[in-house]
C-alpha cells in the first residue's frame, strides 16, 4: 500500500516547491508532504490511480495546495476534479499562485476552492504566509472524522 500523505503540494516551479517547504517547515513539523510538478500527476495522486494505485483516497490527506499554472493538466481542471468528487471534495483545497487576476480569483473559488492565496515575492512575507497556512489549515482547521 502507498505511503500516507498528509499535504499534497502541487507546483511545477522547483524554486517555488523549495522555498514553500522550506517557509512551511520552519518549526518541527508532523506532517507528511509530498510534492507533484504536474496536474495530470495529482490527479493520479488524488484518484489513486496509476502509480498511486493502493493509496487510500482521504486516508490521511488533510490539504492540497494547488498551483493553477501547471503543466499537462491545468489547476483549474485539477480543482475541478476534486471537488467533483465525493470522497475528495471535502481536503481542503488552496489555491496557491502568482496570479492576481480577477477572473483566476473568481473562478477559483467558483471551482471549490477553500482559500486563494497570492505568493508573495518577499521571502519574509512568503515565510509569514506559509506559517499562516500551516497554523490554521493543520493545527486549528478541524477535519470529519471520517476523513482521518
Amino acid at each position: 500500500m502507498a505511503e500516507a500523505i498528509d499535504v499534497l503540494l502541487v507546483d511545477d516551479s522547483l524554486a517555488d516547491v523549495t522555498l514553500t517547504l522550506r517557509a512551511i517547515q520552519a518549526e518541527e513539523s508532523r506532517q507528511k508532504f509530498t510534492v507533484l510538478r504536474d496536474g495530470e500527476e495529482a490527479l493520479n495522486c488524488v484518484l489513486c490511480q496509476g502509480p498511486y494505485t493502493g493509496r487510500n483516497p482521504a486516508s490521511s490527506l488533510k490539504l492540497i495546495m494547488l498551483d493553477l499554472k501547471l503543466p499537462k493538466v491545468n489547476g483549474f481542471e485539477v480543482l475541478k476534479v476534486i471537488k467533483g468528487a465525493p470522497e475528495m471534495k471535502i481536503i481542503p483545497v488552496v489555491v496557491l499562485t502568482s496570479s492576481s487576476q480577477e477572473s483566476d480569483i473568481r473562478t477559483s473559488y467558483e471551482l471549490g476552492a477553500n482559500s486563494y492565496i497570492q505568493k508573495p515575492v518577499n521571502y519574509d512575507e512568503f515565510r509569514t504566509v506559509m506559517q499562516r497556512i500551516r497554523g490554521y489549515w493543520l493545527e486549528v482547521n478541524r477535519m470529519l472524522s471520517v476523513y482521518k
